[in-house]
């Protein structure tokens, strides 16, 4: 789920602003920093078990990696993106991107835990200041009639990382070792950096306002935007209490190798990919209360199959668990698009974009939370509480979305 990594909002350009270039071109650029985060925040849950007998590490203490990973990005973006607000977007941008190369560098030639959590931290540093500021970005680099698109191409990222870049990560991963992932992903940052540095002029997006603190504080005292952060935050929680553990959980319950976890991650990839690009449809013609209902029933479902499944033999158990794993990657992410509509229809217009960072950062925040739990279930060796907590988690969710549907 970057994962980690879904784009937090950010303000839209005016569109009477004129653009930078005319040319779509530098939002492929753009797209292909996002892209590089969204991989490098999925890629390193099946990665887990290698990292943690590399540096000599028990599973659940290298599952903070995860942990601070998800809790520095939520507290950091909203932040960092009021304390650069002054600077010239582009130099953010490549400021950031900058960042998340070299922490990816120190990553792929680190020698103990210490430094790969320093390089982790300032990779979700370098993510929660980069992302929103592609975004807002995109859409004042090219003229009023391609914005819709160049938004959609800088967003595309995320989702091409879910579907892509986490199978292909894993694969690189277990085959040439963990840090050649980190390797791959710097070198997709530094590819970046000339792109943006090209296609970009240095005074894009001058016209862009940053919420202050100030106005998100006011938006999150409003009753049905904290009640709609509430469902998103147990949602995230039971989303990353399973999923950073996916690879531990397959070894012990169906034995499951490397070779065997890379393709279920495929398939959980291939199938979020689809359940974000399909949300968005099914909220269009069932409306966002639907999609948001069915897909916590599915999720929730899903996680408390994987949460009785350890008890089954691991033939008897193979098909349920690949199922609740598909069913689990399509819900969690057509939930996603929905709860973002609904909260645009929250509150006024005016105040859209910071509704939805403070949904970005509630979800990072049920991130951490998440990981936290699972790594201690993991540490416990009770595999199926992984699922069961999920489980739990996705119902008080759901409990809150009818509570939130009966006041209106």
């Amino acid at each position: 789920m970057s994962s980690e990594h879904s784009p937090p909002a950010a303000p839209v350009p005016s569109p009477n602003a004129a653009p930078a270039s005319a040319s779509i071109l530098p939002s492929y650029f753009l797209a292909l920093g996002t892209f590089a985060i969204g991989t490098e925040g999925f890629m390193i849950a099946p990665l887990l078990p290698t990292i943690a007998q590399d540096l000599g590490m028990s599973l659940s203490a290298t599952a903070t990696l995860v942990v601070v990973f998800t809790l520095v990005m939520s507290l950091s973006s909203p932040i960092t993106t009021v304390m650069t607000a002054s600077l010239k977007r582009r130099s953010t941008l490549l400021a950031a991107m900058t960042l998340f190369a070299a922490g990816n560098l120190v990553a792929a030639f680190s020698s103990s835990f210490a430094t790969l959590m320093v390089a982790r931290i300032l990779m979700a540093v370098a993510s929660g200041l980069y992302v929103p500021g592609a975004n807002s970005l995109a859409g004042a680099i090219v003229p009023a009639e391609k914005r819709g698109r160049a938004l959609a191409i800088v967003s595309g990222g995320m989702t091409i990382a879910i579907a892509l870049g986490l199978p292909l990560g894993a694969l690189v991963g277990h085959t040439f070792g963990w840090r050649s992932t980190f390797l791959a992903v710097a070198a997709m940052g530094l590819v970046a950096i000339p792109g943006i540095l090209s296609g970009v002029q240095r005074d894009a997006g001058s016209q862009i306002a940053v919420a202050k603190l100030a106005q998100r504080v006011g938006v999150i005292r409003q009753r049905p935007v904290l009640r709609l952060l509430g469902v998103t935050l147990f949602w995230s929680i039971g989303a990353y209490t399973a999923y950073p553990y996916i690879a531990p959980y397959l070894t012990r319950v169906l034995g499951f190798g490397p070779a065997d976890i890379g393709a279920t991650v495929s398939m959980w990839g291939i199938a979020a990919a689809i359940g974000v690009t399909i949300g968005g449809r099914l909220n269009d013609r069932f409306g966002s209360n639907r999609v948001v209902l069915w897909s916590l029933i599915f999720l929730g479902a899903s996680f408390a199959t994987m949460a009785v499944a350890p008890r089954l033999s691991a033939d008897l158990a193979l098909v349920p668990v690949l199922v609740a794993i598909a069913v689990w990657g399509f819900s969690v992410w057509s939930f996603f698009p929905a709860q973002m509509a609904r909260l645009i229809a929250a509150g006024p217009v005016s105040q859209a974009s910071v509704s939805l960072a403070l949904n970005t950062s509630t979800m990072y925040l049920g991130f951490s939370i998440g990981s936290a739990m699972g790594a201690g279930v993991i540490g416990t060796g009770t595999v199926w509480g992984i699922g069961a907590i999920a489980a739990v988690s996705e119902a008080i969710s759901i409990f809150l979305d009818r509570r939130h549907i009966r006041k209106g």
